[in-house]
């Protein structure tokens, strides 16, 4: 299937509604019906104004998270109408794809 990678780069102690958004990208992802996101946390980054954001043992607020969705272009624009809709001013990058899933779903982790 061709469709889109879209990554969206955020911080831990970033909000929206009251919910870290990262987790509500997430459960944004569910709602819209999309194949699923992964939240990644990195270590450290630079933001857009030029600032070092890093995790500290003692301080994770400022923590890098990168949120990855894989979706098919009416997908990506139903996720954009809704950012847009939903006022978030966020950074992503959208990538060109290709996407599926191999071998069966059968839930089995047997070698034959």
């Amino acid at each position: 299937m061709n469709g889109y990678q879209v990554t969206f780069f955020t911080q831990q102690d970033r909000r929206h509604h009251g919910k870290p958004l990262a987790d509500w990208l997430v459960r944004l992802a569910g709602e819209l019906g999309l194949r699923g996101a992964t939240v990644i946390p990195a270590s450290e980054g630079i933001g857009h104004h030029h600032r070092v954001h890093s995790a500290h043992f003692f301080e994770l607020a400022d923590q890098p998270l990168s949120v990855v969705m894989a979706m098919t272009s009416e997908e990506a624009d139903r996720l954009f109408d809704r950012l847009r809709a939903e006022n978030v001013h966020l950074f992503y990058v959208k990538t060109a794809v290709e996407f599926g899933v191999v071998g069966n779903d059968n839930g089995s982790t047997e070698k034959s």
